[in-house]
């Protein structure tokens, strides 16, 4: 199984690239983490913000391979433990789906694309910053692999 971390943004700041890279470098090939950046949409001070999801919208769409299991990360998602994510991870691995995680840009993800997730995570209520959220997504898909094979890391 793959799992593709799709992420609008670039030119992130050295702590992210790397803080993302130590958890993804720590997951086997069965389980690999890949990172595909989009750029963001065009924003000025004259244009409307729906305008720029709409881009991103088309560009993460046309990013995500049809076979994938598609999963955005939405605050108004459902809110997963570290065990459920380690379920949703085993059981995304015995359906034999690649999986799409979407992380949207500052202003969120589009209706045309949300439309379109078999399944919505929040990973809080809080705002997060959308580079940090890269972090913690990687730590945690890390934490629930480690939970499957009984690893003490998850203690």
């Amino acid at each position: 199984m793959k799992i593709r971390l799709l992420a609008v943004g670039q030119k992130m700041p050295a702590w992210v690239t790397d803080g993302y890279q130590e958890y993804a470098k720590r997951l086997p090939a069965d389980c690999a983490l890949e990172l595909v950046e989009i750029s963001p949409g065009h924003r000025s001070k004259s244009s409307r913000k729906e305008k720029a999801m709409q881009q991103e919208a088309a560009a993460l769409l046309k990013a995500i391979r049809p076979q994938e299991h598609l999963v955005v990360l939405d605050v108004l998602g459902k809110p997963w433990s570290t065990e459920q994510l380690s379920g949703h991870l085993s059981q995304w691995r015995m359906d034999g789906h690649d999986v799409a995680l979407v992380i949207g840009g500052p202003d969120g993800i589009a209706p045309t694309l949300l439309a379109q997730a078999k399944q919505r995570w929040s990973l809080s209520s809080l705002t997060l910053p959308h580079p940090l959220v890269r972090v913690v997504v990687a730590e945690q898909i890390y934490r629930a692999w480690t939970l499957l094979q009984g690893h003490p890391y998850h203690k």
